[in-house]
């Protein structure tokens, strides 16, 4: 009798089990997109990459069927929606792959647009391609100083910190006559000109060519992000974001990898503010408010956290739309906050999540279960058993 029962498996182990395999079939079944992305062959990967960054930078000259501004659709793409995808990537290395709650992020974008304005016009005569990578390192060195201090704080602490530094930034600025104070700086430099690409050239002109620049930086920026992601820092940060005490057990260096999110974050937001500041040539505090930091955030959480292009399709929709409801005036945030508040209703893991959830129901049993499915789980590609909670 003993015998049986030791040879005989728990039930709910064999329903794990039975589950387990299910659940692993069901997943091959429902691939991700990334790792239908991966299936396909490198060249006509690298054929495909080509083909899209060579339709975004002909964009301005398309003249596609889209939806009507109350501005130039060519001066949007410029100075609002691709500075804003550069920001969200940014912002999207401290919340979504670090995991940490940034509510002043504005700060590192002021940062980085001050320190280009006071380089190239107000104090100095700097270079303007010698102005760009000295602005970022100042931003990066401000992310490393205020999250030294900081970065043992978790949750509401951490965001109440990052909140008061976004506008201790701006009230700087407003009191600060190396700042030029209320009045601001002006004069700033334009990046020189590229052969037709001319920066100084008619209001057309020069549209034109920051947005190419912008989506230059803006492919950059994606390409370097993407290869740190599947590195060993990325990797960390995925530990730290799902459980940053286990990541300790495992002998993580939390603190470090923390530090690191928060220096890169700072200087691609910087890089952003040095894109914003050439574009409009002049810069006072009031350009540095609270609500763009909120609306930086809404982007990543939009777009879903942690998913670079679905952060890039945030920021595309959180800048588009208060230019599309610009007729409505004063309400037109109020409405785009309706319009965020409903699509955090019926979609809360934003445009493109991270993680697909799927549910799976055994056939011999009437109890739905569910489970989270990881983009390119490796052990799902590999193909090795796992379990799943019915």
């Amino acid at each position: 009798m003993s015998q049986d029962i030791n040879s005989t498996p728990p039930p709910t182990a064999a329903a794990k089990s039975v589950f387990g395999s299910r659940f692993i079939a069901a997943a091959r079944r429902r691939r991700t997109i990334e790792t239908r992305w991966k299936a396909v062959p490198r060249p006509a990967r690298a054929l495909l990459v080509l083909v899209l960054v060579v339709f975004i930078y002909l964009l301005p000259s398309l003249h596609l069927p889209i939806i009507p501004t109350s501005s130039d659709f060519t001066a949007l793409l410029a100075m609002i929606i691709i500075p804003y995808v550069l920001v969200a990537l940014g912002l999207n290395v401290v919340v979504g792959m670090a995991g940490l709650l940034d509510l002043g992020y504005v700060g590192f974008y002021a940062v980085g647009a001050y320190s280009l304005a006071i380089l190239t016009s107000q104090h100095a005569t700097v270079p303007w391609l010698l102005s760009i990578p000295i602005s970022v390192g100042v931003s990066m060195l401000a992310g490393l100083l205020l999250g030294a201090p900081t970065l043992r704080l978790r949750g509401d602490y951490l965001a109440i910190v990052t909140l008061g530094f976004g506008e201790i930034i701006r009230l700087l600025a407003k009191s600060s006559s190396w700042m030029g104070e209320q009045s601001g700086i002006g004069n700033i430099k334009s990046p020189p000109n590229i052969g037709p690409i001319k920066f100084s050239g008619t209001i057309q002109e020069r549209n034109i060519a920051f947005y190419y620049l912008a989506v230059t930086f803006v492919i950059v920026v994606f390409f370097f992000l993407r290869r740190l992601e599947s590195s060993r820092v990325g990797r960390s940060w995925t530990a730290i974001r799902e459980d940053e005490d286990a990541a300790e057990l495992m002998g993580v260096p939390t603190f470090k990898f923390k530090l690191w999110a928060f220096a890169i974050g700072a200087g691609i937001g910087g890089l952003s503010g040095t894109l914003y500041a050439s574009n409009v040539r002049f810069i006072n505090p009031d350009n540095f408010q609270l609500k763009l930091s909120i609306l930086f955030l809404a982007a990543v959480v939009l777009g879903g956290p942690g998913n670079m292009v679905g952060v890039m399709f945030g920021a595309v929709a959180v800048s588009y739309l208060p230019e599309r409801l610009r007729f409505l005036n004063t309400s037109r945030y109020f409405w785009f906050g309706v319009v965020l508040m409903v699509m955090m209703v019926f979609r809360p893991q934003g445009l493109l999540p991270r993680k697909l959830r799927a549910r799976i129901k055994p056939r011999d049993s009437d109890v739905p279960a569910f489970v989270d499915v990881s983009e390119g789980d490796p052990d799902l590609e590999g193909g090795s058993h796992g379990t799943a909670t019915a």
